[in-house]
Formats: C-alpha cells, structure tokens, sequence
C-alpha cells in the first residue's frame, strides 16, 4: 500500500466521518426533547441582568 491509496482512503474517510458528524448535529438539534432547552437558550439575549424579574 502506497502514499497515495491511504490518503486516497483518507479522504474517502473524511467525508464519511463529516456527513455523519452532520447528521448527528441535526439529529440532536432537531429532537423535541431539546425544544425546551433552546427555546430558553433563545431568550437569554433579552434578559436584563441588573434588574430583578
């Protein structure tokens, strides 16, 4: 085995691992179950830390 078939393989790799890195991201950021988290995480621009609500 070459230089060339291994980084040939490599790269063939690579774009596996990115494809299921992405599809992961996805899977997480899209399950109901985080809803409630990112509905929260999304309203931490609007709060006033110096005041009491």
């Amino acid at each position: 085995m070459d230089l060339n078939a291994i980084a040939s393989f490599l790269r063939s790799f690579w774009t596996v691992w990115l494809m299921l890195l992405f599809i992961g991201v996805l899977f997480w950021a899209l399950r109901p179950k985080n809803k409630d988290q990112f509905e929260e995480a999304s309203l931490i621009p609007f709060r006033n830390e110096g005041q009491e609500n």
